[in-house]
């Protein structure tokens, strides 16, 4: 089997994971429910979670701790997306070919969805201490949940968008420092939030917890300097949507301060870097390596 085909068969199974942990549709709160599951299962390659739970084998993780935390993560990943979506916000009318949530149920019940994902993520993490065997595995879990609601949060990825709304209203004001700092929480607090809690709840150390953590920076990093790159090099027929957004829009990007070729060096220093981490610990996972790369030198 083949890279591409082994992504599929991970994809299609982490999917049916994630449907288990949806809450059924019924009861007075029926049309929210809905909503949230609308969002969830609107396709998406469920890189998120992957990365958890090959982070979670790298480090020797066995049985099913890790699965709530796969779960969780996806509905926080979709909540953002519920409200970023919204009239308010970026005010898009469709994602990943499909009419955006607040089209489909409305505003008011778009902003419940993204409200009700969130709340029901943490709910789901918390299945994790129903699946411990003893304390030093509810320790994890509680870490993990740390972890999680940090990097979710106002210090993470809230904390990104809150930038990036304020940068957008003063973009004279964008500095390098203000551009990396939106990178960093917006795009990849939630991957580090995955590779660290898979690596967490496998019994990793302090100091390869730290590791990943750097690991997960670069990646996310990298793959946002690699989506600035594309709106100006891309195809509009690969991307699947309009090129050359950002100098249209006046968005100050890391290809507008540096240049093509300064973004495409540091895209290739941070993904080497990645690689390199990854490559360093006493278990090697090739898989997770291969699809580091493919993430971050995609072409859509």
């Amino acid at each position: 089997m083949n890279f591409e085909e082994t992504l599929q068969e991970k994809a299609s199974r982490i999917e049916e994971m994630i449907k288990a942990f949806l809450p059924k549709e019924d009861g007075y709160q029926k049309t929210v429910i809905e909503a949230m599951n609308y969002s969830v299962l609107a396709g998406g390659k469920r890189l998120r979670p992957m990365l958890m739970e090959e982070t979670w084998r790298m480090f020797g993780g066995r049985g099913e701790l890790v699965a709530p935390f796969m779960a969780a993560l996806e509905m926080i990943h979709n909540y953002s997306l519920v409200h970023d979506d919204l009239p308010a916000m970026d005010n898009d009318e469709y994602r990943r070919g499909r009419k955006t949530t607040h089209v489909v149920y409305g505003e008011g019940m778009a902003v419940l969805a993204g409200d009700g994902l969130l709340n029901y993520a943490f709910e789901t993490a918390c299945v994790a201490f129903e699946r411990a065997k003893n304390a030093e595995e509810y320790q994890r879990v509680a870490l993990a949940l740390t972890v999680l609601s940090r990097k979710a949060g106002i210090f993470g990825m809230i904390g990104g968008q809150c930038a990036d709304i304020e940068a957008e209203k003063h973009q004279e004001d964008v500095t390098k420092e203000l551009l990396m700092f939106i990178h960093e929480h917006k795009t990849a607090a939630l991957i580090q939030a995955a590779m660290m809690i898979g690596a967490i709840l496998a019994g990793a150390d302090k100091e390869q917890i730290a590791a990943v953590e750097k690991c997960a920076y670069n990646i996310g990093i990298a793959f946002q300097i690699q989506d600035d790159i594309l709106d100006v090099t891309g195809s509009q027929d690969v991307l699947g949507k309009p090129i050359g957004s950002d100098e249209k829009n006046n968005k100050i990007t890391y290809v507008t301060i540096h240049g093509l070729q300064k973004a495409s060096e540091t895209v290739a220093a941070l993904s080497n870097e990645a690689v390199q981490i990854l490559a360093s610990f006493p278990e090697r996972n090739l898989f997770i390596e291969e699809l580091v790369e493919q993430l971050i030198y995609r072409e859509k």
